[in-house]
């Protein structure tokens, strides 16, 4: 199964807490710096699950891009795309129990083009995976539709995360849904918060909805959560099941968020 994914690459700086922060004061964390971004985390997973992935994004021509990419690479994830300006960079803030919240810096990934993709990256593609970032605004939404196009004209499906009931917010709700209305992908994800956001569920679409540890509801199968040994941290579990979900169902998406949040970390 060949997975392709549309969205960011990113440098993620995770800082794990170990209490209540110190206002003004020091709080002991546990920092790591690695390789992120929502399209780039499904890539990996679904090579981890055992498919062929490819990730299709704008990176920076700097040392963070390079970073990342390698470590994408080294996950078994073909990287293309263009390299100009400076690479995204994500920054969650994780709580002892597991919650996050994040800084984002988009960089150039928000300027891919869809002059700027090559058919040949959806080539025998099964599968695309579009990030909800990408159809905030422009030009990504249109190399998001771009994408959808090519990937259709050899038979694939389309997803869609809704990523950010935030931005989603910011951008314009109402544009919003638009887009993924004319897009018409044929599966979307959403927490229960993003899909209130938009105004509910659009007609003849997939609906997987994430919510947590109450489970997920699968287009009308509600599933509990897998058992975790412990929840470390939350960050990429949504984007773990989607790669499960794309690579083999409802069972190995759960499988996939439970290894997801026992680990520090969104990438497996």
């Amino acid at each position: 199964m060949i997975v392709c994914t549309l969205g960011d690459l990113t440098l993620d700086v995770l800082v794990r807490f170990s209490g209540p922060v110190a206002v003004d004061g020091d709080t002991p964390a546990e920092i790591t710096l690695s390789a992120g971004g929502q399209a780039a985390n499904v890539a990996a997973w679904a090579s981890a699950l055992g498919a062929t992935a490819r990730y299709v994004g704008k990176r920076g021509a700097d040392d963070v891009g390079r970073l990342v990419s390698a470590r994408l690479e080294a996950a078994g994830v073909e990287v293309l795309g263009p390299k100009a300006g400076r690479t995204a960079v994500i920054c969650s803030l994780v709580s002892p129990e597991g919650e996050r919240s994040m800084g984002a810096d988009r960089g150039t990934a928000v300027d891919i083009r869809p002059d700027e993709l090559e058919p040949a990256w959806l080539d025998d593609c099964d599968h695309l995976f579009l990030s909800g970032y990408a159809l905030l605004r422009e030009p990504a939404r249109s190399a998001a539709f771009r994408a959808a196009e090519l990937a259709r004209g050899n038979g694939a499906a389309v997803s869609v995360d809704l990523s950010t009931w935030s931005a989603i917010r910011d951008a314009g709700v109402t544009e919003f849904r638009a887009a993924l209305a004319a897009l018409a992908p044929d599966v979307v994800f959403a927490n229960e918060d993003e899909e209130r956001t938009v105004g509910g569920m659009l007609p003849d679409v997939t609906w997987i909805l994430k919510r947590g540890s109450a489970g997920v509801w699968f287009d009308g199968d509600e599933r509990a959560a897998a058992p975790a040994a412990r929840v470390v941290d939350t960050t990429g579990a949504g984007d773990a099941l989607a790669a499960g979900w794309i690579v083999g169902g409802p069972d190995l998406a759960l499988e996939s968020a439970a290894r997801c949040v026992a680990q520090l970390g969104s990438m497996p």
